[in-house]
């Protein structure tokens, strides 16, 4: 059992949610657990309830700044992303099984801890509050669906993300949520590429299993129709 991770670089939210449900068609199908790692154009999500509420600003402001808004299948409330959030979706079929969504949920929050931790930072859990915060500020957001037994949709964490659009919605339907990233709290500049890595790292830990780049399969024969979902926008 391992984990196979693709590298995405920054796309458009809805061409990673299209992969996402290709992807998770063939983990579901075939036991697999696959592991998409990217960064989003600006985006703001709104949770399956679609609280609209949680707009600070209308659509038309957000994407006069150049800010899209998509009503997405996953839990939570808003959410924004951007250039600068590590964004993974693990869709994972034999992995989730054995756990079960409480369990799995912590899971993924013991990765953005254990990548914290990489960068001296003690990010912890708060009670009642899905996500990972340092003291009372925001580090990182998880938020999943289930669809047959196979996970869908995951963790965002901010690493040198500009945090200004958070204040243009109330994030996670939290009205006084104040945010921080990883450069915020180290004071110095780090490279997404590297926290990707040790994102990686994390999983292999917290999931102990390895945790490797995706197989040539991945990219050729059948499932080069994935890719097209993002290249194809």
């Amino acid at each position: 059992m391992e984990i196979q991770v693709v590298s995405l670089g920054l796309t458009d939210y809805l061409a990673a949610w299209r992969l996402q449900q290709a992807v998770h068609a063939c983990c579901q199908a075939r036991g697999e657990n696959v592991l998409l790692v990217t960064e989003h154009y600006p985006v703001v999500t709104l949770g399956y309830r679609q609280q609209a509420e949680h707009l600070r600003l209308s659509r038309r402001e957000l994407e006069a700044k150049g800010i899209a808004v998509v009503e997405s299948g996953r839990g939570g409330g808003a959410t924004y992303h951007g250039p600068g959030q590590l964004v993974a979706y693990p869709i994972f079929s034999t992995l989730f099984r054995r756990r079960g969504v409480r369990t799995f949920i912590s899971l993924l929050e013991d990765v953005m801890c254990g990548l914290g931790a990489s960068y001296s930072i003690a990010a912890t859990r708060r009670h009642g509050f899905p996500g990972v915060w340092v003291e009372e500020r925001k580090l990182g957001a998880v938020g999943i669906a289930v669809r047959h037994g196979t996970s869908l949709h995951g963790i965002a964490l901010n690493v040198s993300i500009d945090l200004t659009p958070f204040s243009y919605i109330i994030p996670c339907g939290i009205p006084d949520l104040v945010p921080t990233s990883i450069a915020q709290e180290v004071k110095c500049a780090v490279a997404i590429n590297e926290a990707a890595q040790r994102m990686c790292d994390a999983f292999a830990t917290v999931f102990a299993v390895p945790v490797e780049e995706a197989n040539n399969e991945w990219r050729s024969g059948k499932r080069e129709t994935l890719w097209r979902a993002v290249d194809h926008d």
